[in-house]
C-alpha cells in the first residue's frame, strides 16, 4: 500500500504549470493499479498499522473514482485561476487523508484520519463556496462532529489504557458499559447523518462548490458507515438491547424528510436531504447485525455514492448556466437542454432504485435485513420506499417540464467533458449490479 501512499504524496507537490487533465489520468491509473488488489480472501496485505479488506477496497476505489470525477468537474476554478494550485493541493490531501482513513487496522489511527478529513473540507466550503453563509455552514459541519467526536477520542485512550490493544481486528472483547456505546456510537451517526442530527448537511451542501458537494455526498458520509461496522463488533451484547432507538429514529426521519424533500425548490438542497434518507435506510439495515444487513449498507453506500454525486453535477451544470439553483426558474429544461434530460431520467431513476442500479441491490439486501428483524414496520418501510420515488419525480419532472422562464435565453447544450463526467458516474452504478457477487465475503 506505500506505493499508492507514496504517489498521492508526490503528486501533492508537483502540481505546479500541470494541466488538471494530468492529475486525474494520474489518479485514473492509480485505481487502474488499485484494481488488481481484489481478492476473495478476508484479509490482504497486512503490515502492522495498514490492511485491507473487501469493505476498504471498495470504499477505497470509490475514493479514487469519485476524487478524479471531482478534478474534471470542476473546470471554472482552472480556467479563471482561482486559487487553482491551492485547491488541486486539498483535494489530494482529502483524498489522501480519506484512503489512510479506509485502511487504518488502528481504532486511534482512524479516528485521527477521520477527523483530520474535516479540515481539507472545511477549506473547500470556506474558500471556493457560494453565498456568504459558507462561514456558517462551516462552523456547523466542524462542531457537529467535534463535538461528539471528543468523548469517542477519551474511550479509544481509555480501552487502550486498560487493554493495550486498539486494534480493530482483535477487538472481539464485549464492553457492556452505555457511556462506552453511546460515545463510540454517535460520532459515526453524526457523519451518516442520522435523523436529527443532520442539519449541517443541507447547508454544507448548498454553500459547497461542486467539488466539495461530491466529495461530502460520494466519500465523507460512508466514512460514518464504515466506522459504524468496524465498532459494532465491540458493542454486539449492547447493540441488541440498545440499537432499536437510532432504527426508529431513522425510520420516522426517513418519512419525515422525505416529505420535507417535496417541500424544497433548491436542486442542491433537495437532492441533499434525499442523501439523509437513503442513509437512514443504510443505517437501519445495519443496525439489525444480520449478515445481509452489512452486505446491503456496503451496496447502497456505493450506490448512493455515484447516485447522488451524479445529481449534484448535473445540479452544478444548471447552475452555470442559469447562475440559479431554484426550481421556480429552472423549469422546462428539456426544452433548453435536451440531451441533458436523459442523463437527469438515468439518473433520476437509479436515485428511486430502480432496475438495473445497484441501489436496488442495496435496498432489496436491507429490506430483507430489515423485515427479519421485525415484520410489523413493514409499512413504514413502504411509506419510506415510495416517498422516495415521490420526491424524485417531483425533481424532474419540474426541473425538465413545464414553460421555462423567459428571461433565459438559448445556450450551448453540453460539453463533451460534461457528458463524460455524467457516463463515468452512472455506468458503475449500473453495472455493478450485474457483478454483486463481488460485494460478499465468503
Amino acid at each position: 500500500m506505500l506505493k499508492f501512499i507514496s504517489m498521492n504524496l508526490f503528486m501533492m507537490f508537483m502540481f505546479k504549470n500541470k494541466s488538471y487533465y494530468f492529475y486525474s489520468n494520474l489518479i485514473f491509473m492509480m485505481l487502474f493499479m488499485f484494481q488488481f488488489y481484489w481478492s476473495s480472501y478476508l484479509f490482504i496485505n497486512l503490515s502492522y498499522f495498514f490492511g485491507l479488506d473487501l469493505l476498504s477496497f471498495f470504499l477505497i476505489m470509490l475514493t479514487f473514482w469519485v476524487t478524479c470525477l471531482m478534478i474534471l468537474s470542476s473546470e471554472l476554478i482552472f480556467t479563471n485561476n482561482n486559487k487553482s494550485m491551492f485547491f488541486m493541493f486539498n483535494l489530494l490531501m482529502l483524498m489522501w487523508l480519506l484512503i489512510l482513513s479506509f485502511l487504518s487496522l488502528s481504532l486511534l489511527g482512524f479516528y485521527l484520519f477521520f477527523e483530520s478529513s474535516l479540515i481539507p473540507t472545511l477549506f473547500l466550503i470556506l474558500g471556493w463556496g457560494y453565498q456568504p453563509e459558507r462561514l456558517q455552514a462551516g462552523i456547523y459541519l466542524l462542531f457537529y462532529t467535534l463535538f461528539v467526536s471528543l468523548p469517542m477520542f477519551i474511550s479509544i485512550i481509555y480501552m487502550y489504557s486498560n487493554n493495550s490493544l486498539i486494534y480493530m481486528n482483535y477487538m472481539n472483547f464485549f464492553y457492556l458499559n452505555i457511556l462506552f456505546y453511546m460515545s463510540l456510537v454517535l460520532a459515526f451517526l453524526v457523519k451518516i447523518p442520522m435523523f436529527l442530527l443532520h442539519l449541517w448537511l443541507p447547508k454544507a451542501h448548498v454553500e459547497a462548490p461542486i467539488s466539495g458537494s461530491m466529495i461530502l455526498a460520494g466519500i465523507m458520509l460512508k466514512l460514518g458507515g464504515y466506522g459504524l461496522i468496524r465498532v459494532m463488533e465491540i458493542f454486539m451484547l449492547k447493540g441488541m438491547t440498545l440499537n432499536y432507538i437510532w432504527m426508529v429514529i431513522s425510520l420516522i426521519g426517513g418519512i419525515y424528510v422525505s416529505m420535507i424533500c417535496l417541500s424544497q425548490v433548491d436542486l442542491k438542497s433537495l437532492i441533499a436531504y434525499s442523501s439523509v434518507v437513503h442513509m437512514g435506510m443504510m443505517l437501519i439495515g445495519l443496525l439489525t447485525l444480520n449478515y445481509w444487513g452489512m452486505l446491503g449498507s456496503l451496496k447502497l453506500m456505493i450506490g448512493h455514492g455515484l447516485c447522488s454525486s451524479g445529481l449534484f453535477c448535473l445540479a452544478n451544470m444548471v447552475y452555470e448556466r442559469n447562475s440559479s439553483r431554484s426550481l421556480l426558474l429552472n423549469k422546462g429544461l428539456l426544452n433548453l437542454m435536451p440531451s441533458l434530460c436523459l442523463w437527469w431520467f438515468l439518473l433520476s431513476i437509479s436515485n428511486m432504485a430502480s432496475p438495473i442500479s445497484l441501489n436496488l441491490l442495496g435496498e432489496i439486501s436491507l429490506l430483507n435485513s430489515i423485515m427479519s428483524w421485525n415484520y410489523k414496520i413493514m409499512i413504514l418501510l413502504m411509506l419510506m420506499s415510495f416517498f422516495s420515488a415521490i420526491y424524485t419525480l417531483y425533481l424532474y419532472s419540474y426541473s425538465q417540464h413545464g414553460k421555462f422562464y423567459s428571461g433565459i435565453f438559448s445556450y450551448f447544450n453540453g460539453y463533451l467533458r460534461e457528458f463524460m463526467i455524467l457516463f463515468l458516474h452512472w455506468y458503475p452504478l449500473n453495472i455493478l449490479f450485474l457483478k454483486g457477487n463481488m460485494m460478499v465475503w465468503f
